[in-house]
């Protein structure tokens, strides 16, 4: 493995099932030499009114989600705290400060989010899009799946221009899970190309990275995010590329990782360099 670092991790008091602490452990007994600490960052006044807010109340991790950027804030000073602290005890590895944010495509949402990395200062920031904002609510894919055929059309689509804009915005390190509506069987055809393309273009115009995330190596599909279709455009565009386990417990550190790094490899891919 070539990778010494996995930057997309997620912990306890968010939606992670192991603390920060045995993050850290397992990824030294793995021979990285960073490890980043990336929790949800998603902040929307309607987030209450999401189906998905109902399943994680009972799952537990409702602190990923805030109806105000305070409300985030309150959360993440803290967080950000303790990370510092844990820096000192480890010197051995490097410990990042990160953030996974779910855009919205608002002045609003914008001003506010700009004014909240002012204050905590990640190291990095991944730009993902677990929700779209659709009439007075918003909906996560889980509900995109439930839609009929014409509305999940409906979806899709301002799934693919809220990434475009969240590329273009110049906020983001790198994207993350570009084709996530794959996981509930949506956004495959061949048709979506178009709209890839486009985020793929805008990615490229803002600088910005991609991961290639190895969550979604599963027996019935051998594929990660993004999908060959997208990553034959990121080779294209020659946008720099980094490994990502998105991992929500401490066994899943560098998940996968030996078949990333042959896709990487056998594309000729530009690998993403951290600073």
């Amino acid at each position: 493995m070539t990778q010494k670092y996995t930057l997309h991790t997620h912990t306890i008091g968010f939606d992670g099932q192991d603390s920060i602490i045995n993050m850290i452990e397992t990824a030294k007994q793995r021979g990285l030499h960073t490890i980043g600490i990336s929790n949800h960052f998603i902040v929307h006044p309607n987030i209450k009114k999401s189906k998905m807010y109902e399943f994680a109340v009972r799952g537990g991790y409702s602190n990923i989600y805030a109806e105000t950027f305070q409300t985030a804030l309150n959360r993440f000073i803290p967080h950000y705290a303790e990370i510092d602290v844990l820096r000192e005890q480890y010197p051995e590895i490097r410990i990042l400060k990160g953030m996974e944010v779910d855009f919205f495509n608002n002045p609003i949402w914008h001003n506010k989010f700009e004014q909240a990395i002012n204050i905590l200062q990640p190291d990095y920031i991944i730009g993902s899009a677990h929700f779209i904002e659709y009439g007075d609510t918003i909906l996560n894919t889980h509900d995109w799946a439930k839609a009929d055929t014409s509305t999940k059309d409906i979806l899709l689509k301002k799934y693919w221009i809220n990434l475009a804009n969240a590329a273009q915005s110049g906020l983001f390190t790198w994207m993350a899970h570009l084709d996530l509506p794959k996981k509930v069987g949506l956004g495959c055809e061949d048709y979506w190309a178009e709209y890839e393309n486009n985020v793929i273009e805008e990615i490229n115009k803002s600088k910005t990275a991609i991961e290639i995330n190895t969550s979604f190596y599963k027996p019935d599909c051998y594929e990660p995010y993004p999908s060959n279709r997208i990553m034959q455009m990121v080779k294209h565009a020659n946008i720099p590329v980094l490994i990502s386990d998105d991992a929500h417990r401490a066994k899943d550190l560098c998940r996968h990782f030996d078949k990333a790094e042959n896709i990487i490899i056998n594309m000729n891919l530009q690998h993403y360099q951290i600073r």
